[in-house]
C-alpha cells in the first residue's frame, strides 16, 4: 500500500511539474492578463478540467512558480560558503550569488518582480504576497547579517542591503533589456564595483565620512558577453 501511494504521489508531482513548465512558457509569452487556463492546459497536453485538479486558478499557478523560483534563489545563496572571520568576504559572495542567479535566469527575475503582471502582484492574496516576500527576504538576509558583522547598526545594515539589492536589480533589468549597451558597460563589472565600494565603506577602517558617501559608478569597463 505504501509503495502504491508513493507511486501515485510521484505521478502527481510529475504532472504538476508539467503544468508549471507549460505555465512558465505561457506567462512569458502572454503575461498574467493574457494567459488562460485553457492555453496552459493545451501546452501541458491536458484538459482545462485536469489543470483545476492541481491549481484553483492561473494566479495560484503563478504563485507556485514564484515560490519555486524563490526556493531555488535561496538554495543558490545558501550554497555559498561563509567565512565567520571575514564578513566582508561573506557579504561579497552572498550578494554575487543572488545577482548571478538572476543574471542567469531572467524569467525568474520577471516572476520575482511581477513583470508578467505589469508591475503589480494582482491575483495574489495579501497573505500569499507577504509569504513570498518573506522568501525573497530570507535569500537576501545573509548580506544584511554580514553587514551587521562588519559593525553597522541594524538600521544602516538594512538600508545598505536594500540599496544593494535595488542597485543590482536595476543593473539586471538594464542587462536583460539590452539598455546597458548604450553605456558600453558591463552589468556584472558595475555590480562588482558597487559591492567593493560597499565593503570598503562598511569595514571598521572606513571613516565616518566614507560611510555616508554614495557609491557611484567608476572606471571604464567593456561589456561582457552576457550583456550583449
Amino acid at each position: 500500500m505504501h509503495a502504491k501511494l508513493q507511486r501515485r504521489q510521484t505521478l502527481t508531482d510529475a504532472r504538476r511539474a508539467l503544468v508549471l513548465d507549460a505555465a512558465r512558457t505561457v506567462f512569458a509569452e502572454a503575461g498574467i492578463e493574457g494567459a488562460s487556463i485553457r492555453e496552459i492546459a493545451r501546452k501541458a497536453g491536458y484538459t482545462p478540467g485536469a489543470i483545476y485538479s492541481y491549481f484553483e486558478s492561473k494566479e495560484a499557478i503563478y504563485a507556485a512558480l514564484l515560490d519555486e523560483s524563490l526556493l531555488r534563489l535561496q538554495a543558490a545563496v545558501a550554497d555559498v560558503a561563509v567565512s565567520e572571520r571575514r564578513p566582508d568576504q561573506t557579504l561579497a559572495a552572498k550578494a554575487q550569488a543572488w545577482f548571478d542567479f538572476y543574471a542567469a535566469n531572467p524569467r525568474d527575475l520577471d516572476l520575482g518582480f511581477y513583470l508578467v503582471h505589469g508591475m503589480r502582484p494582482r491575483g495574489l492574496t495579501h497573505a500569499l504576497d507577504h509569504e513570498l516576500n518573506d522568501r525573497l527576504y530570507d535569500a537576501l538576509h545573509p548580506c544584511e547579517e554580514a553587514l551587521l558583522d562588519l559593525g553597522l547598526d541594524a538600521d544602516l545594515a538594512q538600508q545598505e542591503n536594500t540599496a544593494l539589492f535595488a542597485h543590482g536589480v536595476g543593473l539586471l533589468l538594464m542587462q536583460h533589456t539590452g539598455r546597458i549597451r548604450m553605456f558600453k558597460k558591463s552589468a556584472d563589472a558595475l555590480f562588482k564595483t558597487y559591492l567593493a565600494q560597499l565593503v570598503q565603506r562598511s569595514t571598521p577602517a572606513a571613516t565616518a565620512e566614507d560611510a555616508v558617501k554614495p557609491a557611484l559608478f567608476s572606471g571604464t569597463v567593456q561589456p561582457s558577453s552576457t550583456d550583449t
